[in-house]
């Protein structure tokens, strides 16, 4: 009905079919004839009436109050100074011993983040493929928490695991 709609809508214009909604139940495949001006202004009262009514039903203390004013005050007491991250960045900088090393891997990481997001583009403009790794995806996490989450000795097993990954990465393993 909405594609019937739509092409006649391109064809005849906006001005020659309007569409209005009444509450009739039966659907049909062709648009209504606009109503009379008695009859809008009739469903405008109606509508005025019950949106007022709905209004006047909600409870007096949920009420947002308009005259409420609010005042932005200047504390600074927690706010970091733009001065302060440049000098700590400059630290950590001076800090560092290899910098090439890390403008190398600096650029290599925004690299691959280009190159993903080609990558994706590519797989996502396939018509079958986004659906199909979006079903392998869903088959993944429901076997992940079946094996990890469901049962309360393979969350332990699971927060093990974590906890070891973890000290490898801190190197105090």
């Amino acid at each position: 009905m909405a594609t019937a709609y739509a092409s006649s809508m391109a064809v005849l214009g906006p001005q020659r079919l309007q569409r209005t909604t009444t509450t009739n139940s039966r659907r049909s495949a062709m648009p209504y004839l606009p109503q009379r001006p008695q009859q809008q202004q009739q469903q405008q009262q109606q509508q005025q009436q019950s949106f007022s009514t709905s209004i006047n039903q909600i409870p007096a203390g949920s009420r947002r109050f308009s005259s409420v004013q609010i005042r932005a005050t200047e504390d600074t007491s927690g706010s970091i100074e733009v001065g302060e991250v440049f000098s700590d960045l400059k630290e950590k900088w001076d800090a560092v011993e290899n910098k090439s090393t890390v403008i190398v891997y600096g650029g290599g990481a925004i690299v691959a983040v280009w190159l993903s997001s080609i990558l994706v583009g590519a797989i996502n403009s396939v018509p079958v493929l986004p659906k199909l790794l979006e079903l392998v995806g869903l088959g993944y996490t429901g076997w992940f928490v079946y094996r990890y989450l469901l049962f309360k000795s393979s969350r332990k097993e699971l927060a093990e695991d974590i906890e070891t990954l973890k000290k490898k990465i801190a190197g105090t393993e």
